[in-house]
């Protein structure tokens, strides 16, 4: 069973992510920006600006996720387009959160000032939303079309969001016994 989730910036994507995959015993894959940007020696908000024109750096993302989660047979994928780009997933979970919740949760996770972290999330949406669509034609704004669930994150917890993906999960793999 492969489950790919997918959410914009801090909805909860990488914490729910590890969480699915250590209840169901799969491998987590959460390769992300940050570590390319890690990899590459560049500073993850000067790495965004690079993306924004290079899109081989989104392309390679995405190609070394799906890379990844094809070489196991059980998985649990989180990224910002696991739905869209792991075509093969069994189960495709979209987390959504509001603008204001996402920045207090980034906030909270890199410091800086709400207003800040609030301006920042409303551009990387922005800037993300319109590199998806042109690299791959993709409309992350109407996950609704490609997610099997849509669970939105601001008044759940981490552990609530888990038990109805591994519920889904666990329906999933009855029916294939």
């Amino acid at each position: 069973m492969r489950i790919a989730i997918s959410s914009r910036s801090g909805c909860g994507n990488t914490t729910v992510t590890k969480l699915v995959s250590e209840r169901l015993g799969f491998p987590m894959i959460n390769f992300t920006f940050r570590q390319m940007a890690k990899e590459r020696g560049v500073d993850f908000w000067e790495f965004c600006r690079m993306a924004e024109k290079d899109f081989e750096i989104d392309k390679e993302l995405d190609r070394r996720q799906v890379e990844m989660a094809m070489a196991v047979p059980d998985c649990v994928l989180g990224s910002r387009l696991a739905i869209w780009m792991l075509e093969k997933a069994d189960l495709k979970v979209y987390l959504t959160a509001s603008p204001e919740t996402r920045a207090r949760r980034i906030q909270k996770r890199e410091g800086g000032t709400f207003d800040e972290r609030y301006s920042e999330t409303i551009r990387r949406d922005m800037n993300d939303s319109a590199r998806y669509q042109k690299i791959y034609g993709i409309d992350n704004t109407t996950p609704e079309t490609v997610a099997d669930l849509v669970i939105e994150t601001d008044s759940r917890s981490p552990e609530e969001i888990v038990s109805m993906i591994v519920d889904r999960a666990e329906a999933i793999i009855g029916k294939h016994i």
